[in-house]
């Protein structure tokens, strides 16, 4: 015998519901569109954005991983190219001191 599972909203409410000929839908009852980082394909989901959050914050550590990775790359190729900068400065300015040091 399977065990049937029900999500149930901890505030009590319901996301969407009939009443009076209105349809009523919670502020908190979203639209997710996107690529599913795992499998690559489409996703099109509606649901609670507060189910949502666990899932959202993963992918935003996920991409500014990439942004810290961007900067750092960024930082150490202008290091490199500010040395570069100071030796040809230093051998300009005839300063051989300067163009020696690393």
């Amino acid at each position: 015998m399977a065990i049937k599972t029900v999500t149930s909203c901890p505030l009590g409410s319901e996301c969407e519901q009939i009443k009076d000929a209105v349809m009523q839908r919670c502020a908190w009852f979203i639209e997710l569109a996107g690529t599913n980082p795992n499998t690559g394909e489409q996703v099109n989901e509606r649901g609670c954005a507060m189910s949502w959050i666990p899932i959202l914050l993963i992918e935003n550590s996920k991409q500014q991983h990439h942004t810290s990775a961007a900067v750092e790359s960024f930082r150490n190729e202008m290091v490199q190219a500010n040395q570069t900068s100071n030796q040809l400065l230093a051998l300009a300015t005839g300063l051989p001191a300067l163009a020696n040091k690393g």
